[in-house]
């Protein structure tokens, strides 16, 4: 018998990301609301499971009935094997763990994250900016490709596993215009496996795959591949480290000395680290299409690309490289996409390329994220700029420039969009309709 109601999100049994208490919800309809104005998927569907696996419902909801699928044990059953474990964590996660520990909102605690991590059982801990500098890559050369020839534009990112599902079930006539790029965390899972394995002379099977995002859906995205082992999301990594279950005793996160990613695929660029923020990703790759168009690299307004930074619901901007004017457009929330794709469809706006990200203000406000409603503009902020301060005082702003994805393309890709670099850090949507 289905457990169906109108006055609050549906989920089914089935799930990959999100699990429902019934007993805890008293149906006052928050979590609905969410999903329908702000994501833009309740009430457009005929399933009566819609989802995009997005888990803005769990932030929103005031009982905490709804959360992110519990998987303590299976990471029990990876941590006590005696298998290599490899973690890998993405850009908002060290700027909103803190705040799980009760530090100063805004502190990056990228060192003591990698210690907790190596404290709880990680023989590897690697930067999921390594993946963005990779889609940099490969993303900036496909939008130049496409202005050039003029085709399926405009091109939209695709980093968010809950966008591009939204476009798979809703705009499945649209799904050219998506970028072929996997997001940073599946490019890694990649790499770890036919990159990383190779060096070490390990096999896939001797390697524990686990990556720390600040969402819910990378839990539905990892299913795609089977590059990566488990998701585990800010929210439960504080769980985890605070109570510690091998060792009997909790991890206090700001008592930790730091320490730092390993090497080989421990380094990305700044804009690699903005990347967790709206805005970040559009930012990253204008810099390397600049760098592509003009054969040097950027300064000034487009390494600050205050203009298309920030928490509004559309950013718009027009971008001049090389004698080529690139309209773009960031978009913050699925349902604002909504919008902006009926008026692109009426031919009442042209972009040449689109970020978006499902959460507004990007992955810092995340569904796994802590928990904190409504999420106010002043705590985006302060999440925003502590990517940004990292972005401004690092050296290496731009991910050609990165001399670690320098070393794999000569050792492993060859160029950019080979063979190898497309079976490997690409992929096909599908249609969801």
């Amino acid at each position: 018998m289905k457990d169906i109601s109108d006055k609050r999100v549906n989920i089914s049994l089935d799930n990959p990301s999100i699990t429902f208490d019934k007993n805890k919800c008293d149906e006052c309809s928050i979590c609905k609301n969410i999903c329908k104005f702000n994501v833009g998927v309740y009430g457009f569907s005929k399933d009566d499971y819609p989802c995009i696996n997005c888990g803005s419902c769990t932030l929103a909801c005031p009982n905490k009935c709804l959360s992110e699928k519990d998987e303590t044990d299976k990471l029990e059953e990876y941590l006590h094997s005696n298998k290599v474990i490899v973690m890998q964590t993405a850009p908002a996660v060290r700027v909103s763990l803190g705040e799980e520990f009760g530090i100063k909102l805004g502190t990056n605690v990228e060192g003591k994250m990698i210690t907790a991590l190596r404290t709880i059982g990680a023989d590897y801990v690697f930067d999921t900016t390594f993946g963005a500098d990779l889609t940099v890559m490969e993303e900036a050369s496909e939008l130049v490709n496409r202005i050039k020839t003029s085709k399926n534009l405009p091109m939209f990112t695709s980093c968010c596993p809950s966008w591009v599902k939204f476009c798979e079930m809703f705009y499945p006539e649209y799904l050219d215009n998506l970028s072929t790029c996997k997001s940073p965390i599946s490019m890694m899972g990649s790499v770890i496996n036919n990159y990383f394995c190779k060096i070490n002379n390990l096999k896939r099977e001797d390697v524990i795959s686990i990556v720390i995002v600040p969402c819910t859906s990378k839990k539905m995205e990892i299913l795609k591949y089977n590059d990566i082992d488990l998701a585990i999301t800010t929210r439960y990594l504080f769980w985890w480290t605070a109570q510690d279950r091998r060792k009997k005793e909790k991890i206090n996160l700001a008592k930790l000395k730091n320490s730092s990613y390993n090497s080989l695929l421990g380094k990305g660029s700044s804009g690699g680290i903005i990347f967790g923020t709206s805005g970040g990703v559009m930012e990253a790759t204008l810099r390397e299409v600049y760098h592509i168009l003009y054969k040097r690299y950027p300064k000034g307004r487009l390494l600050n690309f205050k203009s298309i930074r920030g928490t509004s619901n559309v950013k718009e901007a027009v971008v001049k490289i090389n004698g080529t004017n690139i309209k773009v457009a960031i978009i913050n929330g699925t349902g604002d996409a909504r919008k902006v794709i009926e008026k692109i469809k009426n031919k009442e706006v042209y972009y040449d390329f689109i970020e978006v990200m499902t959460c507004e203000g990007g992955c810092i406000s995340g569904g796994g994220q802590p928990r904190v409603f409504p999420l106010n503009k002043n705590l985006k902020n302060k999440r925003m700029n502590a990517l940004y301060k990292s972005d401004k005082r690092m050296k290496i702003r731009c991910a050609s420039m990165n001399p670690d994805i320098k070393d794999i393309y000569d050792n492993f890709f060859g160029e950019v969009g080979s063979d190898i670099s497309l079976k490997y850090l690409h992929t096909k949507h599908r249609n969801e309709e």
